[in-house]
């Protein structure tokens, strides 16, 4: 869902961005987004670009500005994964957001649908922010979400 609020959002404010989804490990590896997140964000006017799960690569840290990770736990593993010069990379969604800052974007894999409209709120939130944080004229590189 971050991957293509962020998308959308950037586009709307004509911002140019290179944006990625990746996980911290294989285990949903080439599976597509979840049946339940892609249903959110078509009821919103979202649309979801072609994706497959992957997981985080090491070309990752110098390919992208940024690794917006949705738990303290993805960010730590991220940060573990990331060589020394890039680990100032790896930054939290939320801590974008000044009402939900130190938050973390819980996973709503194995509750019902209104986890995922809470969820797509708290990630819209953090969305906002980050952007605002990039400015009007960034052209950057940021992988979406990683979890």
């Amino acid at each position: 869902m971050a991957h293509a609020l962020l998308l959308q959002h950037a586009s709307r404010r004509g911002m140019a961005l290179a944006v990625d989804s990746a996980a911290i490990s294989d285990g949903e590896q080439g599976r597509p987004p979840d049946a339940r997140a892609l249903a959110e964000l078509q009821r919103r006017g979202v649309t979801m670009p072609a994706h497959r799960a992957r997981p985080v690569r090491p070309g990752d840290f110098r390919r992208f500005d940024l690794l917006v990770g949705m738990t303290h736990a993805h960010c730590a593993a991220l940060r573990r994964q990331a060589p020394p010069e890039c680990a100032h990379k790896v930054r939290l969604l939320l801590d974008y957001s000044s009402r939900h800052a130190g938050r973390e974007v819980p996973d709503p894999w194995y509750g019902p649908q209104q986890a995922f409209i809470e969820v797509y709120d708290l990630i819209a939130a953090g969305v906002e922010g980050l952007l605002q944080a990039l400015g009007p004229a960034t052209r950057g590189r940021i992988p979406a979400a990683c979890g």
